[in-house]
């Protein structure tokens, strides 16, 4: 079953007119008929865990009466509870432990919560059971053994019976991790009694012999049961899907074929490059969610052979209905969460999928996991979707719950990046609301070619446009772009590729240079070959002039170096992020290089003293009879304390050459950034590092999304009216 995506879909013109109409949403007053999800609330699973060295949120479920999630944390091998009772101040419910084991998965029904937790001691021992969980007390109440490794659980409708998807993994070390590994998985059904559950009518669904790879083992992935009672389940490593009758019978079975994929970036290079190709690139679907008793729709992950980036709709008979071929990624790119660190795996990894009905609409949620990004699509019409939005999510998206009778999504985020200043676990919620959308705030739809971007750095304004350097995260592809700050969300008309040569740049700032062309600055990295340094760029991308810091600097300079670039009179002033070796304590340099005579020279920026972390500069912009920059700490989240605009007079900007004692600047503070970083109730970012002032006087400032690297990819892009 092949499939192209030419077949179903024209994805550039596809993809820009459903992004141009998000971004329609964004632009004006919501009406009574214009509705949007937005997020209002997000839950660290470290308020149920705040001593846990990791934490996770996986698989999420929602109470019946729709006031109370439970999600899986399975490094922390426990289930934990949030009160939603007030959606937008969710509260920790605690954890209840599971004896030992992974929870893998949850599903509720009525008051009691199923729960398949793994005990496995071995890829071929494998091993696991299911739990009924009283969500009131926290108790269990029952519990059925497995005799495997249970992946995916789901509830019937009526509350009769659990299905359960026992994968038994295979050892991706084994064999070139390559299936058939024994022992090999099932479908378990399971009725729930009114203790919770009757393990005596326990069954299994054999579902060897049916794929074309590897029939004698199956590995089953994920499960979902529509309202006559039957159940759809994945088989991703063999790109395969079964639908069983409540009595187990295999009603069909089918594989999940195959997509060809033009237009992408299939080569991991620090660089965008979506010029690619690949064939017969087979689905090997995780997450299936039924849209109604007829069809179902998948995403196609990919893990052992494939992954086609995007999802699909099947008529259970086994007709593919709908499939997006490129368009779900490249929506992605055209709004920065692209994660160019996996062009060569699965590119933005669909992952999990989930089906509700808002406000007399059937709408399917497809969660890209490396993209850190929730696609709404009406599917009114299951043989053409409409992609209506893109959320942001938290890292790594795994799991969705709806309750459309509150009008909520939530997404539960199992990314855990540590207690020492990364972001922690989230589960994330979203309201259906009338208002518009709020993300994204900056995107390149409506571009006549497709253009990526990500990791933005420093900016500088000219009239209403706006242009910006990414960093070297993207050292492969410098590049700046052009942004229209007229548009709602702003929108990167242009992409101009910096001829680099052998050039090492990490560009963290910009300035224009008075004659149509730019200077960019360069921050240091001396164990990778980067200086800093400014280079003079032309309009058309030509390195002019690389201008390298004097000796007596590159004496004394660190790592953390240029962070942005501004001009005055001629003179090129430079913002040195952090204390070098020569810099008096809490205080760093304001550069200054002379493009006339080559002169170089120096003032003194004093810094706010960091109490956890380190505070730096980060962005230098002229305007007016000031130097306005970005001052900030390196901090996270709650742990956010210095995210601020300060300025200095033009008067005080009076370089002495190198080497004598530099004068200390006054700085005012004029902007308090920190309540900004909170706009989307997501968690306050850490690199806020773009600063542009365009003719009308309005700042605008941006956040670096780090490449979608160990990051949401969220960039927040907005604008502030300063006081007089």
């Amino acid at each position: 079953m092949k499939e192209t995506a030419a077949m179903t879909f024209t994805a550039r013109t596809a993809t820009s007119l459903a992004a141009l109409a998000a971004a329609t949403l964004g632009a004006g007053a919501a009406s009574a008929q214009e509705m949007a999800f937005n997020r209002i609330a997000s839950f660290a699973t470290t308020g149920n865990s705040p001593e846990a060295e990791e934490t996770s949120a996986e698989i999420i479920a929602a109470s019946e009466d729709g006031m109370t999630l439970i999600y899986t944390d399975s490094p922390a091998g426990v289930v934990g509870l949030i009160d939603i009772t007030d959606p937008a101040n969710p509260a920790p419910l605690g954890q209840v432990e599971m004896d030992g084991g992974e929870p893998t998965s949850v599903a509720v029904f009525g008051g009691v919560a199923y729960i398949g937790v793994n005990t496995s001691e071995s890829y071929t021992a494998p091993s696991g059971f299911l739990m009924a969980l009283d969500m009131e007390t926290e108790e269990e109440i029952a519990r059925c053994d497995l005799g495997g490794q249970p992946d995916s659980i789901a509830a019937s409708k009526d509350g009769a019976f659990i299905a359960v998807a026992i994968e038994n993994e295979r050892d991706e070390d084994l064999g070139d991790g390559r299936v058939g590994q024994m022992p090999a998985g099932d479908l378990v059904l399971v009725n729930t009694a009114e203790n919770g559950l009757d393990c005596d009518s326990l069954s299994r669904v054999d579902v060897t012999g049916l794929s074309d790879i590897a029939p004698e083992d199956p590995e089953p992935e994920f499960v979902d049961i529509n309202d006559a009672g039957e159940i759809v389940m994945t088989m991703q490593e063999n790109n395969w899907l079964v639908v069983v009758s409540a009595d187990g019978e295999v009603l069909n079975s089918f594989s999940a074929g195959t997509v060809d994929l033009t237009e992408i970036d299939a080569t991991e290079d620090d660089a965008f490059s979506f010029t690619e190709s690949l064939t017969d690139i087979p689905r090997e679907p995780d997450a299936v969610n039924w849209i109604d008793n007829d069809h179902f729709a998948t995403a196609n992950e990919g893990d052992m052979d494939g992954g086609s980036r995007g999802w699909s709709i099947f008529h259970k008979d086994g007709t593919l209905v709908y499939d997006s071929g490129n368009s779900f990624e490249h929506a992605l790119i055209e709004i920065g969460h692209y994660p160019e660190g996996r062009s060569e795996n699965k590119g933005v990894e669909p992952e999990s999928i989930e089906f509700g009905t808002f406000n007399g609409t059937p709408m399917v949620f497809v969660g890209s996991e490396r993209g850190s990004v929730v696609g709404v699509y009406d599917v009114t019409d299951p043989a053409a979707p409409v992609l209506a939005q893109l959320l942001p999510s938290g890292i790594g998206p795994e799991g969705y719950v709806v309750i459309p009778e509150r009008n909520l999504l939530i997404s539960a985020n199992e990314t855990d990046l540590g207690p020492d200043g990364g972001i922690r676990a989230h589960v994330m919620i979203f309201e259906y609301q009338e208002a518009p959308a709020a993300y994204p705030m900056l995107t390149s739809a409506g571009s006549e070619e497709l253009i990526g971007w990500g990791a933005i750095s420093g900016m500088v304004g000219d009239g209403s446009t706006i242009y910006a350097v990414n960093d070297s995260f993207y050292a492969g592809s410098p590049m700046i772009y052009t942004i229209d700050t007229t548009t709602t969300p702003a929108t990167i008309t242009d992409a101009l590729p910096i001829q680099f040569g052998d050039h090492m740049l990490d560009q963290e700032g910009i300035t224009l240079d008075g004659e149509g062309g730019f200077w960019v600055a360069s921050e240091g990295k001396l164990e990778e070959g980067f200086y800093n340094a400014f280079y003079h760029v032309s309009a058309t991308g030509e390195i002019l002039e690389e201008v390298r810091l004097p000796e007596e600097l590159e004496a004394v300079q660190t790592n953390s170096g240029f962070e942005g670039v501004t001009m005055v009179g001629g003179v090129l002033w430079g913002a040195q992020q952090r204390p070098w070796e020569d810099d008096a304590e809490n205080t760093v340099k304001l550069i200054s290089y002379d493009t006339a005579t080559g002169e170089w020279g120096a003032v003194a920026y004093p810094l706010e003293a960091a109490e956890t972390g380190w505070i730096g500069l980060s962005e230098i912009v002229a305007h007016g009879d000031y130097v306005y920059l970005i001052e900030r700490d390196n901090q996270i989240g709650a742990d956010v304390a210095v995210k601020q605009v300060t300025r200095v007079a033009l008067s005080e900007m009076q370089p002495v050459p190198l080497g004598e004692d530099y004068p200390v600047v006054t700085k005012e503070v004029v902007y308090d950034i920190a309540p900004d970083l909170l706009q989307l109730n997501g968690y306050a970012q850490d690199k806020v590092e773009g600063l542009a002032f365009t003719e009308d006087g309005t700042m605008w400032i941006s956040t670096d999304n780090d490449g979608v690297d160990d990051h949401s990819g969220e960039t927040l892009f907005w604008s502030v009216e300063l006081p007089m």
